[in-house]
């Protein structure tokens, strides 16, 4: 389990790092592909271990881009959310134990309102704190879109080509 989601967090960061950081979606929307590895994580994940893995990825990213802090920032907020937003989408006979973060496994309703509602957040918070302030409204919300459209589609399309299609799945 710890082996896999090392492998998990080295391919998620590794691709940000030294491929997908430097795309950009029309000059102003980014893809966070690293927070694939925070989002897919295991559904029944203790809410420290939860915290201290979107600490520990945002601090990597924050070393690598110099951004001083501001991914370890959102990444924290982003898994004190996530537990909040699974307990919103619980089905009414809950989750099975071996459940994971899976568009098949949860269906596409519930794999998207997830994904927007946490990849939105999290975008929010990073250029709102990038920015410092209020100032720029219209081109901050511009970025925030632009990236959560980008981030967004590019975590599904990993979900569609990487993970496994299980049965009994639902809705």
């Amino acid at each position: 389990m710890v082996l896999r989601q090392l492998v998990r967090f080295a391919l998620y960061a590794g691709a940000y790092v030294l491929i997908i950081s430097q795309l950009k979606l029309f000059e102003v929307g980014w893809c966070f592909f690293y927070l694939g590895f925070l989002l897919f994580l295991p559904l029944r994940l203790p809410v420290a271990a939860q915290l201290l893995l979107g600490f520990g990825t945002g601090l990597a990213m924050d070393i690598c881009f110099d951004t001083g802090g501001l991914h370890a920032a959102t990444a924290v907020l982003l898994m004190y959310a996530r537990p909040r937003v699974i307990g919103l989408l619980t089905p009414r006979d809950g989750y099975d134990a071996q459940d994971e973060v899976n568009v098949h496994q949860m269906g596409w309703q519930w794999f998207m309102v997830y994904l927007l509602l946490l990849v939105s957040l999290h975008h929010a918070a990073y250029f709102f704190l990038e920015l410092g302030s209020f100032r720029r409204p219209l081109l901050t919300l511009a970025r925030v879109g632009a990236s959560i459209l980008f981030t967004s589609v590019a975590l599904l399309i990993v979900q569609l080509l990487f993970f496994p299609v299980r049965r009994g799945r639902r809705g």
